[in-house]
């Protein structure tokens, strides 16, 4: 092999920000050095790898697109070497990037971050938030390693191991006049006024729910993020339909929020860990994947009360 680690690592730098001159910032390294990576690289593959704009930087070819997806991959693994001596010498090494569901990660992510570098200080670990399409994008891009999420339509390129199934309940103001109901069907919700969490893959499981029965929800308002939501309920514009219960009950704006169970049998969301089709998984990230299992259960998840809504 006539090619280096470092050269590919100077590719993946500009191919990740499209510009050898912000590449060669990032990584610290001239910018002839990188140019003449890339230069090499194209020699040795015999493919063009990118686009030269004068005003505009680079631009991955399709070819480039391709080969900077497995060369990532490749340093990834060469990382795992590095795993692996740490191993040996009874040290986790290596780095890990996360990627978890954005509606998950204000719960879920400081407590199991915060866990897992205590236990391995050794392991420069970095968490993002992102919706269900950015994660799996990133996932097939190596730009994450791991992402916690939802089952929702993943892709046939990448795995999922469900951790933890949430059941769908309904979310209303503690003035609300189905506060005090035990429970609430679909069909006597289809004529209040909804608060819809309008992300994609979620909005789509959450129509499901009524589009199953037949119903149409009366959607009064919609928001992306979740905590806009929580406080539109919060303040009476309607009810939502929830999946995620925080173990804080209130709004951010400090209005209570009372959750009613859901009548009938429906579909829940699971939680899981989602990673890229592989052969050999680096040992860091399968003890990350050990982790989870410890942390995210049936039993209990970081940052949720968990249990039936009537307190069961």
């Amino acid at each position: 092999m006539r090619i280096t680690l470092k050269q590919l690592e100077y590719f993946v730098a500009a191919g990740e920000m499209g510009s050898i001159k912000l590449a060669a910032t990032r990584i610290n390294i001239s910018q002839p050095s990188i140019s003449s990576a890339i230069s090499h690289l194209e020699r040795e593959f015999g493919v063009q790898l990118f686009v030269r704009h004068h005003a505009q930087g680079l631009a991955l070819t399709s070819a480039g697109k391709t080969m900077l997806r497995e060369a990532k991959l490749m340093l990834r693994q060469a990382q795992g070497l590095y795993t692996m001596a740490g191993e040996l010498n009874n040290e986790m090494r290596g780095r890990l990037s996360v990627g978890c569901m954005v509606t998950l990660a204000p719960m879920i992510a400081p407590q199991l971050a915060h866990a897992f570098s205590e236990r391995h200080p050794g392991v420069d670990l970095n968490m993002a938030d992102g919706g269900h399409q950015d994660l799996m994008s990133q996932l097939r891009q190596v730009e994450i390693d791991v992402a916690i999420c939802y089952d929702l339509q993943i892709p046939a390129d990448i795995q999922f191991e469900p951790l933890a199934s949430l059941p769908p309940h309904v979310l209303v103001s503690r003035n609300h006049r189905l506060a005090g109901q035990a429970s609430v069907d679909l069909d006597e919700l289809a004529s209040e006024p909804m608060v819809l969490l309008d992300l994609p893959k979620s909005r789509e499981y959450f129509l499901s729910l009524f589009e199953s029965k037949g119903l149409q929800p009366s959607i009064v308002a919609r928001a992306v993020n979740q905590e806009v939501v929580r406080t539109m309920v919060a303040n009476n514009y309607g009810f939502t339909i929830a999946n995620v219960r925080p173990r804080n009950p209130a709004a951010l704006d400090g209005r209570k929020l009372v959750p009613v169970k859901l009548a009938g049998d429906h579909k829940p969301m699971r939680i899981g860990i989602s990673t890229l089709a592989q052969e050999r998984k680096p040992m860091v990230l399968t003890v990350f994947e050990e982790h989870c299992r410890n942390l995210i259960s049936d039993r209990s998840i970081p940052g949720m009360i968990w249990g039936d809504v009537n307190g069961t």
